[in-house]
């Protein structure tokens, strides 16, 4: 596919992305793009159903041991910028906001997310029940983000990467990942990370496959997405949303179905895209661990584990690591 539209002006990374994706065999889209406004409104919807298990399990690891977490935060010099990546609409994490400000801990608190509306209403909603609270809300991309945080002079950054988000890269792209992570941060800076355990296949496969179809909408807000941003003709009605899980892998795949065979004209960068009837666009990856299998990641990146919490049906973990 061309590198430049019709009017020879440079693509987008946005329009970039989508055009080698859609060349690429199997054809692709990558799982950030989910998240406009509408993408970011779903997924909080997801997050309430009684099939998708994560949110639960989470709220109850940091329900439970909050003063725990919050004991593996503090150091001699007690103060630190809480730093969190893809913050969404905060549900879990303003339980460690409300205890921590009941608790007169000296912090900042930085969501970082890609949804500026998303931004605004944690935004509001934090600075109207804690007003006490410093926030710095930043928008835009992580590691470009975080260049952003205003890092109060010693103290230490202890950064948020909830809901299992680790999971959306595969094992070798983790690593990358957190190593490009560990590269802006300090020594003894420290890192939360969830992450969801390998447990039996039909109660994760439930969790992408919802019986009201929520999680379906979410997939093919994708193509809504495509249609919106790059004038394309994607008609909805013509893709079915498709998820699969590998128990040895510890993968979740879903994937977008052409029902049809059918041609697809993305007008703003005057591209056509030909699907065969039962082709697919793989959209995202949502990988399960054992403990002993991030512990090993996060090694490789740079981080050594200080201690792990978990839910009471032992469904996920909360792990703190350090920067060494």
């Amino acid at each position: 596919m061309q590198v430049r539209t019709e009017n020879n002006r440079e693509l987008t990374a946005f329009e970039s992305d989508v055009l080698t994706g859609f060349s690429s065999t199997p054809k692709h889209l990558p799982s950030k793009y989910f998240y406009d406004d509408e993408g970011s409104r779903l997924f909080q919807e997801i997050m309430h159903l009684p099939e998708y298990y994560l949110t639960r399990a989470e709220y109850e690891i940091l329900e439970t041991h909050t003063a725990a977490i919050l004991a593996r935060f503090l150091d001699k010099k007690k103060a630190f910028n809480l730093i969190e990546l893809g913050a969404g609409d905060g549900l879990k994490t303003k339980l460690l906001l409300k205890y921590f400000v009941a608790q007169k801990v000296d912090f900042r608190y930085a969501p970082i997310d890609i949804s500026a509306e998303a931004l605004q209403q944690l935004t509001q909603n934090v600075t109207t029940h804690l007003p006490t609270l410093k926030v710095q809300p930043i928008e835009g991309d992580y590691f470009t983000a975080l260049r952003q945080v205003k890092v109060q002079e010693g103290a230490r950054n202890v950064v948020l990467f909830l809901g299992s988000n680790i999971g959306n890269f595969s094992y070798q792209a983790s690593i990358d990942f957190l190593s490009q992570l560990k590269a802006s941060l300090q020594p003894n800076d420290l890192l939360l990370l969830g992450f969801d355990l390998k447990k039996h296949p039909q109660i994760i496969l439930n969790a992408y496959n919802d019986a009201s179809g929520v999680t379906r909408a979410f997939n093919l807000n994708l193509l809504k997405r495509l249609n919106q941003t790059l004038d394309a003709n994607f008609d909805l009605r013509q893709f079915d949303h498709y998820p699969t899980y590998d128990p040895h892998s510890g993968e979740a795949r879903s994937y977008l179905v052409s029902k049809i065979a059918q041609e697809v004209h993305l007008k703003e960068v005057d591209e056509t895209v030909v699907f065969q009837a039962g082709e697919t666009i793989h959209t995202e990856i949502s990988r399960k661990y054992t403990e002993e299998e991030m512990k090993g990641i996060a090694q490789k990146a740079g981080f050594e584990w200080v201690k792990s919490f978990t839910d009471s049906n032992c469904y996920f973990v909360d792990a703190v690591f350090r920067v060494v």
